[in-house]
């Protein structure tokens, strides 16, 4: 099995964690075909309850607005 011979400085170690970060994406939103409001595909939307034409949750409506 392969050892490092020597440590890897703290500069290093955050170059390579980082890397990653620049392959990550937005998510794909697409609006509700009930309400308009942006969702994430084959969901329930969690603004009008509605999944595929059907009311699949109850969703309470805040009475602050």
């Amino acid at each position: 099995m392969a050892v490092p011979k020597a440590r890897k400085s703290k500069a290093k170690t955050a170059m390579r964690k980082a890397h990653w970060y620049r392959k990550v994406q937005a998510k794909n939103l697409v609006p509700c075909p009930n309400c308009g409001e942006p969702i994430i595909p084959h969901r329930v939307c969690p603004f009008c309850g509605y999944y595929k034409g059907r009311q699949e949750v109850i969703v309470e409506e805040e009475l602050g607005e």
